[in-house]
């Protein structure tokens, strides 16, 4: 007898769970239409069964074991939102080996073991789904598996954390210090009492290493992304980046020149006529260049409970569809392409300098030298008093140039007499070649 019900097996009942639940108990009817199959939960895995919780009609249906899940032979589906690496690699591990198939909202893990994960669902012939790990309710991950399909990816850019892109949109419209945004954030339930992953860029850059992954098909780690956070940007970097016509973005970056491949993820000058610019507080947005059909732009909400639940059940609807046609696994790609990354050498853009000087007559003039020595040229320069005039400030935004030879330039600057300080170095987004 053909199956009538999918059994789903969901792993974590938090805020994700709790709206996977709600739903999948709200939309029956609009799931059944779509699939052709009913959706059911048969059982939840939590970590403590005797917890209060909102929705009661969940309660016999709770367990510690996870055995209970990845065992029964009825459940199909496992749906696995509790985060973290481990036990989360061994669950998903264990169900592709049982013939089940996984979704999954877990960046960290994807991030780390997304190709051993891919590898073993083909393997099995198994789905395993992860929309929402990199956007919320942005769908890019489909996007880049499917949309672009027919079509070769040269860049990806994007704001993919919504806690920093908060802290820098106040700042830049209020003129507020990092330290008292943060602390708002933080009251507002933005950002973690530990907000170190997020405002240090760890979690962006587990999100631009996923992307890397399907839109260039390489194997990137989360070593191979090159990361800079926004603790130390001051609201003087971004009083200057809007005087030069920029926003202070925290921006992923993944980027292929023919096979070699670079990955990012730093604040970065943003030119306000980007449509990046313009995206503010919690919200996400994710820019893919293709060859053929040039630029496009995925936005929305980028967490929450509803848009990032609206992400998985997505996902197993798609699971559901597949296994309704008889075609499950059979999309799953695994990175099959030689990863080969840039060197510093190889990676170009432009660049913002802030450095405090001695205010003395030919000071620029020297700076401008050994810029030009190190053939870096500047594109603009402004020059402001500093410390009631007995220094001054001198801002400058660069033309093309390379990151070995920024690196150079940075440490050369530290051993000149003439500059009292570096302040700032940022990325600058827009030019030629970028």
């Amino acid at each position: 007898m053909e199956k009538q019900i999918v059994k789903v097996g969901l792993m974590g009942f938090g805020t994700v769970g709790t709206g996977v639940v709600r739903i999948i108990s709200a939309h029956q009817e609009d799931l059944q239409k779509q699939t052709g199959l009913g959706i059911e939960i048969k059982k939840v895995l939590v970590q403590d069964a005797e917890k209060a919780r909102n929705i009661r009609a969940m309660e016999n249906k709770l367990t510690t074991d996870p055995a209970e899940l990845l065992e029964d032979a009825e459940i199909d589906v496992i749906v696995e939102v509790i985060g973290g690496i481990s036990p989360a690699k061994e669950y998903i591990l264990g169900a592709l080996e049982r013939g089940k198939h996984v979704v999954t909202a877990n960046k960290d893990l994807m991030a780390l073991h997304g190709a051993e994960i891919l590898n073993k669902a083909q393997e099995k012939g198994c789905d395993v789904f992860y929309e929402a790990s990199v956007a919320g309710g942005i769908p890019i991950l489909r996007a880049l598996v499917e949309g672009f399909s027919s079509d070769r990816i040269t860049k990806m850019m994007g704001i993919v954390n919504g806690t920093t892109n908060y802290i820098l949109t106040k700042m830049s419209q209020e003129g507020a210090d990092y330290a008292e945004v943060l602390k708002e954030a933080q009251a507002l339930g933005y950002a973690e009492a530990d907000p170190t992953s997020d405002v240090e860029g760890f979690d962006a850059a587990r999100k631009m290493a996923i992307l890397a992954t399907l839109g260039f098909r390489v194997p990137m780690k989360l070593e191979d992304v090159d990361v800079k956070g926004i603790s130390a940007v001051g609201r003087e970097d971004i009083a200057y980046g809007k005087q030069l016509g920029y926003e202070v973005k925290l921006l992923g970056l993944a980027r292929r020149d023919g096979e070699a491949v670079e990955v990012s993820v730093q604040p970065t000058m943003v030119p306000k006529s980007h449509p990046l610019a313009s995206v503010n507080g919690v919200f996400n947005a994710v820019y893919v260049h293709g060859e053929a059909v040039g630029e496009t732009m995925f936005y929305g909400p980028g967490a929450g409970e509803m848009p990032t639940a609206t992400a998985v059940v997505s996902d197993l609807v798609t699971v559901v569809k597949n296994m309704k046609m008889g075609v499950n696994g059979r999309g799953m790609v695994a990175p099959y392409k030689e990863k080969i990354l840039k060197d510093d050498s190889q990676k170009l853009s432009k660049y913002f300098l802030r450095i405090v000087v001695a205010d003395k007559r030919g000071v620029l003039a020297k700076i401008t030298q050994m810029l030009a020595d190190k053939n870096i040229s500047l594109e603009q320069v402004i020059q402001q008093p500093y410390n009631n005039g007995s220094q001054a400030e001198i801002i400058m935004i660069t033309h093309l140039s390379s990151k070995s030879d920024m690196n150079s330039v940075i440490a050369d600057m530290e051993e000149m007499e003439i500059i009292t300080e570096v302040k700032s170095c940022y990325r600058v987004e827009g030019g030629d070649q970028q």
